[in-house]
């Protein structure tokens, strides 16, 4: 019964992750303003991170965990670059 309830929880978490990622990327495209678009812009890459987490768990293997530990960094990075860039208009001083 646990494995299959883990399956089942698992499949439904991917399905719910893919449809966030598609509303965030409805936001990215469509947002009025560009502070919009860095919020779906860092939903779009978190929403991607826990996908392969929940792939990882699925499938047992470390190299997803490694994969979204990297984009978790390379996201907050670039989160906070996106957001020195719209508050000064320059990333390097």
């Amino acid at each position: 019964m646990s494995e299959a309830l883990l399956t089942w929880s698992l499949l439904i978490a991917q399905v719910m992750l893919g449809l966030a990622m598609a509303c965030a990327t409805w936001r990215v495209l469509r947002g009025p303003r560009a502070q919009d678009r860095v919020v779906g812009l860092d939903a779009l890459y978190l929403n991607g991170m826990l996908l392969l987490l929940a792939f990882g768990i699925q499938s047992g293997t470390v190299i997803y965990f490694e994969a979204a530990l990297v984009i978790a960094i390379l996201g907050f990075v670039g989160t906070a670059a996106l957001a020195k860039f719209l508050m000064r208009g320059e990333v390097i001083e």
